[in-house]
């Protein structure tokens, strides 16, 4: 298997792999490598200046060489982590970050390489390894769990209320007077700032509150009240319509 690139130095991925008892944040940082850090258990959320991924079992973010980032850690959580030479990975973004699914290859060629520790393009079965892990990233599969973030302040003091309240039933009037706003105003800000309309990055939020809440082991009836929705048939309809699958996919204990 040819590897076409070739960074300098013979090591072309770093491995770090983690399991918390406890919730765990690491405060805005930046790598010179790419990181894919992958969900074998738990949920992790990544924030950026410009938006935040979460990221359930058997899904990865994609976090590329430069771009600051924190991380949150929803215990008990397994990570498996990948740091790729620069300019290694091809078909992921150079500047943004994603969330991909993980296919079952890709993830045991992520455990594999975790229980390597690094892989050494001069060792014939790492070479070997790394290039079956290029070409499984090459053709990986984009999820859409991400949340823009507001850059206005006033909007960003609503997210943040909405962020540590998803079930939070005040209209928006009510949130835009808190944070020193018209309801015009707030609406208008999160359309130009994330491209969505209010009631559209709400419903984002309650169901990627959800996709949490299912990763950690509620049921779906459970995890669907505790999002405001009354009715478990209109919570699994719009959560098939914004991510493409049923709930059941993020239900802790599913495999992909």
């Amino acid at each position: 298997m040819q590897l076409r690139q070739r960074p300098d130095g013979s090591i072309w991925v770093r491995t770090f792999p983690v399991t918390l008892e406890h919730d765990h944040s690491i405060a805005t940082h930046a790598h010179d490598w790419d990181q894919l850090t992958y969900a074998a258990s738990g949920v992790l959320r990544v924030d950026t200046a410009a938006a935040s991924w979460t990221v359930p079992p058997h899904t990865a973010v994609w976090v590329p060489a430069g771009v600051q980032h924190a991380e949150h850690m929803f215990a008990p959580v397994t990570m498996r982590t990948l740091y790729f030479a620069p300019r290694l990975v091809t078909g992921l973004p150079r500047r943004d970050c994603r969330a991909v699914n993980i296919s079952s290859l890709l993830r045991e060629l992520i455990l594999h390489a975790s229980r390597e520790g690094a892989l050494d393009r001069r060792t014939p079965r790492h070479a070997h390894a790394i290039g079956m892990l290029l070409d499984q990233l090459a053709g990986v599969a984009t999820v859409p769990l991400q949340l823009p973030t507001p850059r206005d302040d006033r909007a960003r003091r609503v997210a943040a209320s909405l962020r540590d309240a998803p079930d939070e039933a005040a209209p928006v009037g009510t949130l835009a007077r808190r944070a020193g706003a018209s309801r015009r105003t707030i609406e208008r800000l999160f359309v130009k700032d994330t491209g969505m309309t209010m009631a559209e990055w709400r419903r984002r939020l309650r169901l990627l509150h959800a996709v949490r809440l299912l990763a950690e082991g509620e049921a779906v009836t459970a995890a669907a009240l505790a999002v405001g929705y009354s009715s478990v048939s209109a919570f699994i309809a719009v959560f098939k319509k914004e991510f493409g699958s049923t709930p059941a996919r993020y239900a802790r204990g599913k495999t992909s």
